[in-house]
């Protein structure tokens, strides 16, 4: 083959590009953009292998400006100036159009050194990038710019592209593809066209270093694309969409979609993050309304860090089957935000001096712990007096929340003041048991 395969297929139309209707289908903006000849800045942001930068560059060749490229891992400042500096020039005269790929990789002082040329029009961007560019994208250049996301191509979609592979390859010599060869590649890239082409590719060199008729098998598809369904990375965007989809899911009582999320993160050998983020759910999503989840969800994790892959799967699997069937109650982190939310916001006061710490030489006579009413020395372990400083004492923090357990809670928290309002408010043992 004279190139390699990806090269071969690349689409040099929109209609060619497979996947992403929803910026590419009839009538979209970013179609009637490119069809109206007067290109704006724009940055598109999704996952490798999905038509960004094919996309990119049939803009670029249609839009009767000078182009350059430039990729954000190789790029250098020098670089830069010196397609800043051909403005100056007869080349540049009718302005100049700067393909970025992997914006991400400039740093800061780099992608300012544009700014003033794309704020004038003399540059037109169009930069790519694989993280979410409200993160590694300057603001200045974002505020000049349209933000397009790409997504995973649907398996139909790849499907179309190797069909298209395979019949590239027709034209090198005869070629035989066992049924369910496409289907397979189809399905096993994981949304991204460029690794089912290369798949495509291997599996299409193997059967031909074979020898004789070459037969692309569905056992070879089934090995090439081994585990290239999954999509993960650690430290991106990914990572965080199936922690945030894992919690979610649990929120809602949806155990098996839980599970699903939780299998893709122990398929990837992250087993850290899901320990951290059941412990998470089970105080934030479950609280009080199963106070004794805590604690299972805390020997589960303990456990299954203990164990590791793949005997881990089995304690977070029942973590997470707990967690989505157990019922739900956020008053925890509800009521803790308030407080927390009215501290930041200068919600102090002096604490009252019977609350104060009395227990030092000295403490009376400043009036510290003078008065307190020792709880546990009246009916029922409680007395009515005033915790909040002054300025915040009819503060409320935390409500019950609506399920059995709280609700218990709240029903003797009645019973008791109700009681105590009654008259029963006099010490039963005063004295030794008091506390100051």
């Amino acid at each position: 083959m004279a190139s390699p395969l990806a090269d071969r297929i690349r689409p040099h139309t929109l209609d060619e590009v497979v996947g992403q209707e929803h910026l590419l289908g009839p009538g979209s903006v970013l179609r009637r953009v490119v069809q109206g000849g007067v290109i704006p800045n724009m940055i598109f942001y999704g996952p490798s292998g999905v038509g960004k930068t094919t996309v990119a560059r049939i803009i670029a060749a249609s839009a009767g400006k000078r182009l350059h490229r430039l990729n954000g891992t190789t790029a250098s400042t020098a670089d830069l100036r010196a397609v800043v500096g051909e403005l100056d020039g007869f080349a540049g005269l009718g302005g100049v159009l700067l393909y970025l790929d992997e914006i991400q990789y400039l740093n800061k002082k780099q992608q300012q050194s544009l700014l003033e040329f794309i704020e004038d029009g003399s540059i037109t961007l169009i930069a790519s990038t694989t993280e979410n560019p409200y993160f590694y994208v300057y603001n200045a250049i974002l505020s000049r710019s349209t933000v397009f996301e790409f997504r995973p191509v649907e398996p139909d979609q790849v499907q179309r592209a190797v069909e298209r592979a395979f019949q590239i390859l027709r034209e090198d010599g005869p070629l035989e593809v066992e049924p369910g060869v496409v289907e397979t590649i189809a399905r096993g890239c994981g949304g991204d066209v460029r690794k089912a082409v290369n798949g495509v590719e291997v599996a299409y060199l193997a059967a031909a270093a074979a020898g004789g008729p070459v037969t692309v098998t569905l056992a070879d598809a089934e090995q090439v694309t081994q585990r290239s369904a999954m999509r993960y990375d650690r430290e991106g965007d990914q990572h965080y969409d199936i922690l945030s989809a894992l919690q979610k899911s649990v929120r809602g009582s949806d155990e098996n979609a839980a599970l699903h999320y939780l299998a893709r993160l122990l398929e990837a050998g992250d087993l850290l993050s899901p320990c951290r983020r059941l412990l998470v759910m089970a105080a934030e999503d479950v609280g009080l309304a199963y106070p004794q989840a805590i604690s299972i969800v805390k020997n589960c994790v303990d456990t299954a860090l203990q164990l590791g892959l793949p005997e881990a799967r089995i304690p977070l699997a029942q973590a997470v089957i707990l967690l989505s069937t157990a019922p739900k109650s956020d008053s925890a982190i509800q009521a803790i935000d308030r407080a927390m939310a009215d501290v930041k916001a200068g919600g102090y006061g002096e604490i009252p001096p019977y609350l104060q710490d009395g227990h030092y030489a000295g403490a009376q006579k400043l009036g510290r712990a003078t008065g307190y009413r020792y709880p546990h020395d009246y009916p029922n372990h409680y007395v009515r007096q005033q915790y909040l400083p002054d300025r915040l004492k009819d503060r409320v923090y935390y409500t019950f929340g609506q399920n059995k357990t709280e609700q218990a809670a709240a029903a003797y928290r009645e019973k008791i003041q109700r009681e105590e309002a009654g008259g029963a408010s006099s010490p039963q043992n005063a004295g030794p048991k008091g506390r100051p």
